[in-house]
């Protein structure tokens, strides 16, 4: 999903806000999450029992600079190596940014590069695993006991060698936390036209009417630049006609998986209905990310397709007026899904800093301060050892909302990748112009899965 799903998130207004094309990204220190209480000491004192290499044996014991290539705009990870560096100071960071859509054009020749990164945002990470541009990362595995992580949460960041394959053979990724999207809604809109959370994809439809009867734009969507949005809800009709398994299946390159399937024909028709219905902001296919986030804080729409990386600037920004729902099933009490990715980084093959910067991956997703900011500012769940508490939250934040929805996800089996993740260019070259052709009524549902699907095998063939 991009996080996340894989490819996802932020923008800019009273903050540096999350969004797939924001240029630079604000460093924000969260107050009292840097301290550390007793509590938290004697559960730093257990995690450093599993983590077999100490900070000297993998940074040493002179000054490092840590090469880091992150998406613009996620304050999560900015706030994670300052975090960082506090604790270790001899660590510093020379960071440079670039959307997600720059980042998965660039991955191959950043990598390949004369002075690769030592930590790097990734789209998906086959074709790196089989140009060999990527660290195992299994010697880590064993030296830190990430055995202890759930073995489901590493799964989309292992693949074979060669690339075939992904969530069985070595370990070449880690994700920072874990997100899923779903549907935020304004609460104050939500009671003008007495609106309850939709416990069926009818239900939603008629939310949708509704308010477009009522004078509210129904969903508010970006769409524009190189990085569609309306795959969001696409994916989400996807999982409800079929299921998230198929649509794992395809993702992850299994062998004969296929985007251009009966089911999936349904949902885009079900996508194109309400395109023709007036349920999206006219404007979708010029509306950037962080366009979208300040129209919705603003008021103008009832819902957004978004992830939970939106969740702790909901709850600083607008405390108590924002509710998320996961998408309704298409039949009462069916499974419900949602994209659920790691937000993905990897270690460049050829990194100058490899041990200290899993030492860092190892630090983020066992120390008690890393672990707050994840939760708090990224709104995601945190992974790392099933034996960790999650971080609390405020009862009934936005946060607590999506932290709850992801149990509901998990207990239903509906994780799944994003599709725009089945690799590297099949999000800015295949899925992106189609879907905005499809929004601009100049291609039919059915030509949207069959180009798809084309250039899908064309990058695998």
């Amino acid at each position: 999903m991009s996080r996340r799903a894989d490819a996802m998130r932020p923008r800019v207004t009273a903050r540096a806000r999350i969004s797939l094309c924001l240029s630079a990204a604000a460093v924000v220190v969260i107050a009292g999450v840097v301290a550390v209480g007793a509590a938290t000491a004697r559960q730093e004192r257990t995690t450093a029992k599993v983590s077999s290499p100490t900070f000297a044996s993998a940074c040493g014991t002179r000054p490092v600079t840590l090469q880091g290539y992150f998406e613009s705009g996620f304050p999560d990870i900015t706030d994670l190596t300052t975090a960082f560096t506090k604790q270790y100071p001899s660590v510093k960071w020379k960071v440079r940014e670039d959307p997600f859509a720059t980042i998965t054009q660039d991955a191959p020749l950043t990598l390949g590069g004369p002075n690769p990164p030592d930590l790097m945002r990734l789209p998906t990470i086959s074709s790196l695993v089989k140009d060999r541009l990527l660290k195992n990362l299994d010697p880590y595995f064993q030296e830190y006991g990430w055995k202890s992580f759930p073995a489901s949460q590493l799964a989309q960041l292992r693949t074979s060698p060669t690339g075939v394959g992904v969530g069985t053979g070595p370990l070449y990724a880690m994700g920072i936390n874990y997100s899923l999207t779903g549907v935020f809604y304004n609460k104050a809109l939500a009671a003008k036209i007495g609106m309850k959370v939709p416990q069926t994809l009818a239900q939603l439809d008629a939310i949708l009417a509704k308010a477009k009867a009522a004078g509210i734009t129904p969903i508010e969507q970006f769409d524009g630049g190189a990085t569609g949005g309306l795959l969001f809800p696409l994916q989400q009709l996807m999982a409800d006609y079929g299921s998230a398994s198929q649509i794992d299946n395809w993702v992850f390159d299994r062998p004969g998986a296929t985007i251009d399937t009966p089911a999936n024909l349904q949902a885009t028709e079900h996508l194109q209905q309400w395109i023709k219905a007036g349920y999206f902001n006219p404007d979708a296919n010029a509306v950037l990310y962080p366009q979208m986030m300040s129209n919705f804080e603003a008021g103008k729409a009832l819902l957004i397709f978004d992830g939970d990386w939106e969740s702790g600037n909901f709850d600083a920004h607008m405390p108590g007026q924002v509710g998320f729902f996961l998408m309704p099933a298409l039949k009462a009490g069916g499974p419900q899904a949602a994209m659920s990715a790691p937000l993905t980084y990897g270690i460049a093959a050829g990194a100058k800093h490899a041990d200290c910067t899993a030492f860092f991956l190892n630090w983020v997703a066992t120390n008690p301060t890393a672990r707050k900011i994840n939760v708090e500012v990224g709104g995601s769940n945190p992974g790392g050892p099933a034996t960790l508490p999650i971080p609390k939250v405020k009862p009934g934040s936005t946060t607590s909302q999506t932290l709850a929805a992801g149990a509901i996800a998990a207990k239903d089996n509906g994780d799944m990748g994003f599709i725009a993740n089945a690799n590297g260019s099949i999000y800015a070259e295949a899925w992106t112009p189609n879907v905005q052709k499809l929004f601009a009524g100049q291609e039919t549902p059915q030509a949207v899965l069959s180009s798809v699907q084309a250039a899908y095998k064309a990058a695998g063939s």
